[in-house]
């Protein structure tokens, strides 16, 4: 049975021509699969290997070239919360900000919570030091957020 969702196999296809070959699909495919399934599980490698005619490791090599990408011993949650630890951040209560999330939301940085909402992870920069403190969820920035705006947004509100 395939890990490997259709409408990924699908956009791969559609995809193909726009690259200058099979492997330079690897990130946008592997970002998809981990988009829909909240990680890149062993199986998806594989198939994910197959379909860009590479060999397994080359795709594992990429996922863990880039530290981004969670395989499914440690999947995300729901949503992905980056908090941001730039100096900008940092002096304007990032840390403390950080500090209170983890402990209302009952975990640490890089864990998910306990029911699947959210896993909150350390960002460098977010490059919006005129909103700090900021945090990025998926894709979404939002700045000057408070402990409490992250945790309703942790819960899905």
């Amino acid at each position: 049975m395939s890990v490997l969702p259709e409408n990924i196999r699908a956009k791969a296809t559609e995809l193909a021509a726009r690259y200058p070959n099979k492997q330079a699909l690897t990130l946008p495919i592997c970002h998809m699969v981990q988009d829909q399934l909240r990680c890149v599980p062993n199986e998806a490698i594989k198939e994910v290997a197959e379909l860009l005619d590479l060999a397994p490791s080359q795709v594992s090599d990429t996922l863990s070239f880039y530290g981004f990408f969670r395989d499914d011993h440690k999947p995300l949650g729901k949503k992905r919360i980056w908090v941001c630890r730039s100096l900008a951040c940092m002096l304007r209560g990032g840390d403390e900000l950080l500090a209170d999330v983890c402990e209302r939301l009952n975990i640490h940085p890089g864990d998910i919570t306990a029911d699947g909402t959210a896993t909150i992870e350390l960002a460098e920069c977010l490059g919006a030091c005129d909103g700090a403190p900021c945090i990025l969820i998926d894709d979404e920035l939002q700045l000057n957020v408070s402990a409490d705006d992250v945790v309703k947004l942790a819960k899905g509100g």
